[in-house]
């Protein structure tokens, strides 16, 4: 299975490099929102902490349309042409990375943007 690590939670400095990155790529707008990155800083205890997809299922178990499904790598994708923008899968994330805009929800693909946009080095894409 492809997913998102990271590597050491307690070096991220909350620079939100790989949430820009994430934004960016998914977004192609020039005003950066934190909230269309698929990939979230939280707080753990009084600590920084950053939360990812962990390809998990629980989005494609909500969804009624069966427009999200996992790929031969383990990545579940969003079909845009089946999705009706219910928003149930972005509710039903347990990591709460799932980003909904306007009419329509994205998720982490495990692409790597995020990766290379680390100045702290903590994110890798790995396969199990």
């Amino acid at each position: 299975m492809k997913r998102l690590k990271v590597t050491d939670q307690n070096k991220c400095e909350a620079c939100q490099s790989c949430m820009m990155a994430c934004a960016g790529a998914f977004y192609k707008t020039a005003e950066y929102t934190p909230d269309n990155a698929c990939i979230q800083l939280g707080m753990k205890n009084g600590k920084v902490q950053l939360r990812t997809c962990v390809q998990c299922g629980a989005c494609a178990r909500a969804c009624e349309h069966e427009a999200i499904t996992q790929n031969p790598k383990g990545v579940y994708m969003i079909n845009k042409k089946l999705c009706v923008g219910c928003g149930k899968c972005v509710e039903a994330c347990p990591m709460k990375v799932m980003v909904m805009t306007a009419d329509k929800p994205s998720k982490c693909i495990a692409c790597g943007i995020c990766v290379k946009a680390c100045p702290m080095e903590i994110l890798e894409i790995f396969e199990k």
